[in-house]
């Protein structure tokens, strides 16, 4: 065997030595991806005031609504007012058709007419027997009849007298005034329908005071009395008005089960009718007191209860705090137990981060912007000042030359 054959033996079996070893090294599992340093934001606990004053969601109405209608039944030929319009006192609102009800009246007159006649000639025939009785030529008993006989006719001129009356009142009923100033707030009846006596046709919000009405638990009716002042703001701004207690309804409503409030409201400042409001009665609200709150993103659910994550500041990591919850004030959470103040809390993004994680603050680009640009400018002065330095170094030292 020669020199170069042996030296190849012996490199082919180094190889088979060093094929397992190859093979395990690729199949070991790769070492594990550390997890991402995260940024943030943070809130620093610290203590505010907490003056829990309950808001509720209130319609501004009239004080008076009426719904009008016919005093008598009739087809709607005419409706004269729309949906919102402002109606004065006397203004036609609609119309009936009124034949039947002036057939009626003509029939009235007519019976007035003939009982006028039986009136008249039995007074004639009173008058005529009177003069014949002072002459002794009939007896006092027929004198007796003529006058009975006269005085019924006169009751029925009477009667017919009254029932014309009453058939022009029903040939009027057949319009429908306003009989106040308001505005119209709901059609209920339109043209061509048949209605009946009392069938509400209009609805009108009288002019004049103006309501806040709102609901309110059953829990918290009893706490508001007639009488105790209100803060009432508007849905869209505007400046805040004081009102008082009018009205707090006797028994809950049937279907949400809470109490009807009315706050009385000055007219002259009130916002228009239907307008949306926020009212805060000052019987519900609780004296300021020094409590600690975070925002409702910065809770989790941990277990039966809720938690949230505390930076470390010398580790920059995060670590989970259990908290306890009192009650809400808005979009924040009053906590009664688990934070101190100066604690920093995560405030977003808590279901993303994991114990022992290390996170970095939140920046916004505008901040981040502002910082670099800070940093910049620092940095440029020096080199501004060390170049200026040097020419005048260097002016110095050629007038130094010059000289």
């Amino acid at each position: 065997m020669t020199a170069s054959t042996t030296v190849f033996s012996r490199a082919r079996g180094a190889a088979w030595l060093l094929l397992p070893v190859i093979f395990l090294a690729g199949c070991s599992p790769k070492p594990a991806a550390e997890d991402p340093v995260r940024a943030v934001k943070f809130v620093t606990v610290g203590a505010s005031e907490f003056d829990a004053q309950p808001e509720f969601s209130a319609e501004v109405r009239a004080r008076v609504e009426s719904r009008l209608g016919f005093r008598v039944a009739g087809k709607i030929t005419k409706r004269q007012v729309d949906l919102g319009q402002h109606v004065q006192a006397g203004q036609v609102l609609a119309q009936l058709d009124p034949q039947d009800y002036k057939l009626a009246a003509d029939a009235a007159r007519a019976q007035q007419a003939a009982a006028l006649t039986n009136r008249d000639l039995a007074a004639a025939d009173l008058k005529r027997y009177a003069e014949l009785r002072q002459q002794n030529f009939i007896s006092g008993a027929e004198l007796e009849r003529r006058e009975t006989t006269w005085k019924a006719a006169q009751a029925q001129l009477e009667q017919a007298q009254a029932q014309l009356a009453s058939q022009g009142n029903q040939a009027n009923y057949t319009t429908l005034v306003a009989d106040v100033a308001g505005v119209i707030t709901a059609i209920e009846a339109e043209p061509g329908q048949v209605v009946q006596a009392g069938t509400p046709v209009v609805r009108i919000a009288q002019d004049g005071a103006r309501d806040v009405v709102f609901a309110v638990p059953e829990d918290r009716a009893t706490l508001i009395k007639a009488g105790s002042p209100v803060t009432v703001r508007g849905w869209s701004g505007g400046n805040e008005l004081q009102g008082q207690v009018r009205e707090v309804a006797a028994s809950a409503d049937a279907v949400t089960r809470t109490y009807s409030v009315k706050v009385a409201i000055d007219a002259a400042t009130a916002p228009p009718l239907g307008a949306t409001v926020y009212a805060r009665p000052q019987a519900l609200a609780h004296g300021a007191a020094t409590v600690m709150k975070l925002p409702t993103s910065a809770l989790r659910q941990e277990g039966k209860g809720s938690a949230v994550w505390v930076l470390d500041k010398s580790t920059m990591t995060v670590r989970s705090q259990p908290v306890q919850v009192a009650t809400a004030d808005g979009n924040e959470a009053v906590i009664a137990a688990g934070i101190t103040p100066g604690m920093m809390v995560v405030a977003a993004g808590v279901h993303v981060l994991q114990p022992g994680q290390k996170v970095t603050i939140y920046q916004s680009k505008e901040a981040a912007a502002a910082a670099a640009n800070a940093g910049a400018k620092e940095s440029v002065q020096p080199v501004a000042a060390v170049a200026a330095t040097g020419k005048e170094m260097a002016a110095g030292a050629t007038g130094g030359v010059a000289k």
